[in-house]
């Protein structure tokens, strides 16, 4: 390690040390912080080596977060050899938490449904195990745009029951939108989400880049529909076409010109890109919000413990001050 990774890594863990004596001392935090696996799965871990899952875990706690999101669920934790009995022993010794995890299907098949239920019961039994109350919902696969209101009103319909299945486990599952691919994208689409479920039984979970990539007003969409927050991804963007492939550390290339390269390119730490974190930051604490906000990253140009680090200090300077 670089001499000035290791002296961000240590002011890094001195900062979380000090902000998990002053949640002590002066009761809980509105917020949680946590990281997504994904970075690691996607750009880190090479498939065909033994995944340091605890390397990653050290990073998490080292750069002051509370915990992460899972990804890749049900399979993730048998295919990098971390058995829940030993997840739970590792998360312990760091003081650390599952948030959520990630949860899809084809929501908008009728003949996927019954499947669906039954992986959303055993997905609430590892939540509630964890002490987790969220789940971050992904949407179907795209359509036809004319047919887009026709599938989500029928994947709307199943979201509602959805949210009385989860409910049976004090768990609260929210729409994660997603730019690339999927039936929830655009300013209308996550509008017209939101207005086809019932709010007491399904919630929203938004992603801050993929908003933005979608074409929508992210600040707009928070201030009127914060209400219905459950979960969120913070992710900065700032939007750079891939005009040459992109490397990856885990050996894979994003070919130059398609859409997952331009999305990693895209991909800033806090406080680099064009979203304005302290005016959604407002809108929480109008809504009084408890409860985790992740950061999402999908590609980081030097490490992760470099990106965790600055946007863990983005957090103290810029929106800590806003609410916490």
């Amino acid at each position: 390690m670089r001499r000035r990774e290791w002296l961000a890594a240590c002011a890094a863990a001195l900062g979380g040390a000090r902000e998990r004596l002053s949640a002590q001392a002066g009761g809980d935090r509105n917020l949680r912080w946590a990281v997504s696996m994904f970075l690691w799965t996607s750009t880190i871990w090479r498939d065909t080596e033994p995944a340091p899952f605890t390397e990653m875990l050290d990073v998490i706690k080292d750069t002051g977060f509370d915990g992460f999101r899972l990804t890749g669920w049900p399979d993730s934790l048998d295919k990098y050899g971390m058995p829940v009995p030993v997840l739970e022993k590792e998360l312990s010794k760091r003081g650390l938490q599952i948030a959520t995890l990630s949860f899809g299907g084809q929501a908008d098949e009728p003949a996927e449904q019954p499947r669906i239920i039954e992986s959303a019961r055993k997905a609430c039994e590892l939540l509630k195990r964890f002490g987790a109350t969220e789940l971050a919902v992904f949407s179907p696969r795209r359509v036809n745009k004319v047919l887009v209101r026709e599938h989500l009103r029928r994947a709307c319909e199943f979201y509602n029951r959805l949210g009385e299945v989860c409910a049976e486990y004090g768990v609260r599952p929210g729409l994660h939108n997603h730019s690339q691919g999927q039936l929830v994208e655009s300013q209308d689409e996550v509008e017209l989400l939101l207005a086809l479920t019932d709010p007491k039984r399904f919630h929203w979970a938004p992603d801050t880049i993929h908003l933005y990539l979608g074409g929508c007003d992210v600040v707009g969409l928070f201030e009127k529909h914060g209400h219905r927050l459950v979960f969120m991804d913070y992710v900065d963007v700032k939007y750079v076409y891939a005009a040459q492939d992109l490397r990856l550390p885990n050996g894979k290339v994003e070919t130059a010109g398609t859409h997952n390269a331009t999305f990693m390119l895209s991909n800033q730490d806090l406080g680099d890109g064009v979203l304005d974190f302290p005016a959604l930051h407002r809108v929480l604490r109008r809504n009084r919000y408890r409860g985790w906000i992740c950061i999402d990253h999908h590609y980081t140009p030097i490490s992760p413990r470099h990106s965790f680090t600055r946007c863990r200090a983005y957090i103290r300077q810029k929106l800590e001050p806003v609410y916490r």
